[in-house]
C-alpha cells in the first residue's frame, strides 16, 4: 500500500499533457497485438477454431474468458450461461433471449456444456464470422491444442490473456467466489506449466487481490469499463497494488493516461478495437498493445 500512496501523490501531481515520448522503457517489448475472444468479428468467439485463426494472423496474445461448471471444470465463455445470439441447442433449436439465462452452465457439468454447439448460428452482429461447428472448450484442452499446433507450425506460442468472469451480485449463483475461482483457474494453469505464458484480467479487482495475494508470480491486467469515471490513481488505491496491466475501454485512453502508466510501470492495453483509423492513432499516443475483434487488422498497423 506505501507504492500505491506514494504513486498516488505523484500522479496528483502530474498535471501536463505533454506527448508520450516514444522511446524504450517499462515493458518495451513487441507490441501485443491480441485477439479478442480468440477473432471474434471473424470465427465463433472463445472456441479453439477463432484461437488457432488468430495464431494464423500473427497475433501475439489470445485474449478469453473463464468459466465454471457444476463439476469444477474451468472452460472458455464470455457469459456463465448459453448466449442466445450464438448458441445452438443439443436438438439443433436456438435459445430464445428471453429463456437464456435459465441455461445456467454454473449448475451444468462440463459433459452436458460440451453437447451445445456455438458457431453455427449466425451472429447478428458480427456478419463477416464464418459459421463452424464448435463448441466450449476446456482450458486445459486449449492449452495443449495451441501448443501442438505452434509446434508443429513452428510458430512462437502466444500470451493467454483470461478473463476471470465474476461478479459480486452472482457470487454461487454463476460462478464460485474469488478464491475458488482464482484457486480452480491457476490449478489449470499450473498443472499445464504456463504460469510465464498467462495474464490474468478482470473488472472484478476482488479476484485480482486474491491472486496478487496467494499468487503474486502471476501478471494482472485490470480492466476499466468506459463508463468508469474514477481518476486513474483512484483506481490503483481501490486495487490495493500495482498490476501488470491497465486495460480499459479505448475511448477512455488520452495522452495523460497513457502518460501516467508509463511513469507508473504499468503496460496500457485497451480495449475493443475495431477499425484500423483508432488502432493507428492509440500506437502513435504509446500503447503497448490493442485488443480487437478483427486481428487481421494488425497486418496494416504501421
Amino acid at each position: 500500500m506505501k507504492a500505491v500512496c506514494i504513486l498516488i501523490i505523484f500522479l496528483s501531481c502530474a498535471c501536463m499533457t505533454a506527448k508520450v515520448p516514444h522511446s524504450k522503457g517499462f515493458g518495451e517489448t513487441e507490441f501485443d497485438k491480441e485477439g479478442h475472444r480468440g477473432c471474434r468479428g471473424l470465427m465463433p468467439e472463445n472456441t479453439i477454431p477463432a484461437m488457432i485463426k488468430a495464431i494464423d494472423l500473427g497475433v501475439t496474445t489470445l485474449e478469453m474468458d473463464a468459466s465454471i461448471s457444476k463439476d469444477k471444470q474451468v472452460f472458455l465463455s464470455h457469459e456463465p450461461f448459453f448466449n442466445h445470439e450464438i448458441t445452438t441447442k443439443p436438438d439443433g433449436s436456438f435459445i430464445e433471449e428471453s429463456a437464456e439465462k435459465r441455461y445456467n452452465m454454473f449448475q451444468m457439468n462440463y459433459a452436458e456444456i460440451q453437447k451445445y454447439d456455438v458457431g453455427l448460428k449466425p451472429h447478428p452482429r458480427f456478419l463477416t464470422q464464418q459459421r463452424v461447428a464448435a463448441f466450449k472448450p476446456l482450458l486445459a484442452n486449449l492449452f495443449d491444442t495451441v501448443q501442438a499446433y505452434c509446434l508443429e507450425k513452428h510458430l512462437p506460442i502466444p500470451q493467454f490473456n483470461i478473463e476471470t468472469k465474476t461478479n459480486a451480485k452472482t457470487d454461487g449463483l454463476y460462478h464460485p467466489g474469488p478464491k475458488e475461482f482464482v484457486d480452480l483457474l491457476v490449478g489449470v494453469i499450473r498443472s499445464k506449466k504456463m504460469e510465464t505464458k498467462v495474464i490474468i484480467q478482470s473488472f472484478d479487482i476482488r479476484t485480482l487481490q486474491y491472486l496478487h495475494a496467494k499468487y503474486p508470480e502471476f501478471k494482472t491486467a485490470l480492466l476499466i469499463e468506459d463508463f468508469d469515471k474514477k481518476s486513474f490513481a483512484l483506481q490503483l488505491k481501490d486495487l490495493g497494488f500495482i498490476p501488470t496491466i491497465y486495460s480499459p475501454s479505448h475511448t477512455l485512453v488520452t495522452d495523460l493516461l497513457v502518460k501516467q502508466c508509463r511513469d507508473a510501470g504499468i503496460q496500457v492495453i485497451p480495449w475493443t478495437v475495431n477499425d484500423l483509423p483508432r488502432m493507428q492513432e492509440l500506437k502513435k499516443m504509446g500503447v503497448h498493445g490493442i485488443i480487437s475483434d478483427y486481428p487481421n487488422l494488425f497486418a496494416d498497423l504501421k
